[in-house]
């Protein structure tokens, strides 16, 4: 069902120090770590990241606990196919079909950014293998009357934003960057790691396309928001960080109100927690799991 390969030739194997698994999708091959033995921590990336974002926690938590990451299709060490229509929800259909093939039980749902509609959406199809969650900076609600989202939606849906994704590789050279609170967290080595799954105006794509469901995916969203009591009573833990400039604490209020048992803790952080405080936002989560 799965195999390691080689990690290639750009990979800081200092930062990513893991074995590279893949799995066949009926959407592609699909990359992933799975490191460690026990209760199951799983990790779902948003863009234009991947599993490296939670290489910190991972080389911690997987002496206690089983932790597995994926690449969605279409980033990462995840193939790239051009017939991917990379909708979150074809992303969710993904992901559950990875938790099946797996036979994935007693989860912790770890989901950050576009991570968080596709896997809170993947754990409704599958509450009943759902344990509980942990919520990095996201939303799972309509976005189409968000002015900040529309905004963002005629920029990438024009000439010059599909361009600039594809040729520029606007994503992760630029966008990842304005993310950081602290820009002295994004070192250029770790930058890198960022910029290099995305060589080329074909593997973009991926990109570009989750990029347009921002608004785009948005009625499906808020399906998913109006399914969510199907987890709302499991235990939560929300991170967020208080600079975000995508993902504003009015998006954390809208969480708390549906929400009022949830642990919360907010961080003088921007959009990556998980690069700018690891540590202190690690000490958060392992407090979680022993609750």
């Amino acid at each position: 069902m799965s195999l390691s390969l080689k990690a290639p030739k750009w990979l800081d194997l200092t930062l990513y120090p893991f074995d590279n698994k893949f799995i066949q999708l009926d959407a592609g091959k699909m990359h992933y770590i799975d490191e460690g033995e026990g209760e199951i921590l799983l990790f779902v990336h948003g863009t234009p990241s991947w599993s490296f974002l939670y290489r910190n926690y991972i080389t911690v938590l997987s002496k206690k606990y089983r932790c597995i990451a994926i690449d969605h299709i279409g980033f990462g060490l995840s193939e790239k196919p051009e017939d991917f229509d990379g909708t979150p929800s074809s992303h969710a259909n993904n992901l559950t079909e990875f938790i099946k093939k797996l036979n994935l039980t007693n989860i912790v749902l770890i989901v950050h950014d576009f991570g968080g509609p596709i896997g809170l959406a993947s754990g409704i199809q599958n509450n009943d293998r759902i344990k509980k969650v942990v919520v990095f900076n996201t939303w799972l609600w309509e976005t189409k009357s968000n002015p900040n989202a529309q905004k963002a939606d005629k920029i990438i849906n024009s000439t010059i934003g599909k361009w600039m994704y594809l040729y520029l590789n606007f994503s992760p050279k630029f966008l990842l960057k304005k993310g950081f609170h602290n820009k002295k967290k994004l070192s250029k080595i770790i930058h890198q790691q960022y910029i290099r799954p995305f060589p080329s105006k074909t593997s973009r794509l991926s990109l570009l396309n989750i990029g347009k469901s921002l608004v785009g995916s948005s009625e499906w969203y808020q399906k998913q928001w109006n399914q969510l009591s199907k987890l709302e009573q499991k235990p939560w833990l929300l991170l967020w960080g208080v600079h975000d400039e995508f993902i504003t604490k009015e998006y954390l209020q809208k969480w708390k109100n549906r929400l009022p048992h949830a642990q919360v803790k907010e961080f003088e952080s921007g959009h990556f927690l998980q690069e700018e405080q690891p540590e202190e936002t690690l000490l958060e989560i392992e407090k979680f799991l022993n609750f």
